[in-house]
């Protein structure tokens, strides 16, 4: 398709795709012509399916700067970074019991639980209840035979769900980010300085839910599946394991967690020679733009060695991703740990399953044996 069809028509479904790297870099900038106001899945823009206010994914500037800023004041890096010692201890509790055994199942072993425990601590979430929210947005993602998705915005979790959490932080503050939202100030897209209102807050924390454990829990699962089927790559880390950050940022390019993102066009555009008309949707694949000859050489050759100065898997612009930090911080530490008790493992394909949605790309059970 970058050869041949740069500027890509699919008929049956009515979009355009984007899939070379500087075409799917300049569009996801330009957020003036690809707004992501009507949503950014295909289906979801298709559909017309009404947007809650709150959801950056699928806001455009001026109300997205605002809601963003919020959100980046209290999901800063440096508070990210800060909390290694703790992703270490979840790691660490969720592999030491597997030593010896044989195997574990980098989703339901690691994958499906390290996430959910560090984002879970972050926001304030009782231990006890974190898994039965990462099961509704696991379900609110998956897509079956015969019954297309037409919101996958139902992954965020609702209301009802948080409800009562955010109603006894704000009785019993905490040092939490449910405890930093409820409490913040800020001048709103009106020009009003206000705090959020609990619908507000309700929205953020069910955002930050949903982000924070689903495309981690793929990256984690593409690491296993990488370097299950590439040994000499896994034992370079192994040697040298001032190599995995690097490695981490080679598994985003190689196997992009989210690799399609989708647009709204608002006024005719050109490419190729071909005219985009306004009030279409513009597909950008990500995932294909990261393996694009030329951007990246040898780019289907995966290589824990190569140095990449940018790949598009936390998109771009003024979308890119705002948890970025703490995916590559768990991603990092994930492989760390598991590189230290299992240096050796081999896939088990007759029990892997690859996970079906339209938004995310990853494994919902990938088994492997270990020595």
């Amino acid at each position: 398709m970058r050869d041949e069809a740069p500027l890509y028509y699919n008929e049956r479904y009515d979009f355009y795709a984007l899939s070379r790297f500087a075409d799917v870099e300049r569009a996801l900038v330009d957020w003036r012509t690809y707004i992501s106001g009507k949503g950014s899945v295909l289906e979801m823009i298709k559909a017309e399916v009404p947007i809650s206010p709150g959801l950056i994914l699928f806001e455009d500037p001026p109300v997205h700067d605002v809601h963003r800023g919020l959100l980046s004041r209290v999901f800063t890096p440096r508070k990210m970074n800060a909390i290694e010692p703790q992703v270490r201890a979840f790691c660490a509790r969720s592999l030491d019991p597997l030593v010896g055994a044989g195997g574990f199942d980098f989703i339901a072993d690691l994958g499906a639980q390290m996430p959910m425990r560090t984002i879970g601590m972050l926001l304030g979430i009782p231990e006890e209840d974190q898994e039965a929210i990462r099961d509704r947005i696991d379900e609110g993602l998956r897509l079956y035979e015969g019954a297309p998705r037409s919101d996958p915005a139902q992954a965020v979790p609702g209301f009802s769900d948080f409800e009562g959490y955010i109603d006894w932080r704000a009785k019993h503050p905490s040092n939490d980010l449910m405890t930093e939202l409820l409490n913040a100030e800020f001048e709103d897209e009106n020009g009003v300085t206000r705090k959020l209102t609990r619908e507000e807050v309700l929205t953020y924390v069910g955002l930050l839910a949903a982000a924070g454990n689903e495309t981690t829990t793929r990256l984690i699962g593409w690491t296993g599946k990488l370097l299950g089927e590439h040994p000499d790559q896994r034992r370079l880390l192994v040697e040298h394991p001032e190599l995995i950050p690097g490695a981490i940022e080679e598994i985003l390019r190689y196997e992009a967690p989210s690799p399609v993102q989708a647009r709204y066009v608002v006024t005719d555009v050109e490419h190729y020679g071909q005219t985009v008309p306004a009030g279409s949707v513009m597909v950008l694949l990500n995932g294909s733009a990261n393996r694009d000859e030329r951007r990246f050489e040898d780019a289907d050759r995966f290589d824990v060695t190569r140095k990449i100065d940018r790949h598009l898997s936390f998109g771009y612009g003024i979308h890119h991703c705002l948890g970025a930090a703490l995916a590559r911080l768990e991603g990092r530490v994930a492989l760390d740990e598991v590189l230290k008790r299992f240096p050796d493992w081999e896939v088990d394909w007759e029990h892997a399953v690859q996970a079906r949605t339209s938004t995310v790309r990853g494994w919902e059970k990938l088994p492997v044996f270990t020595t």
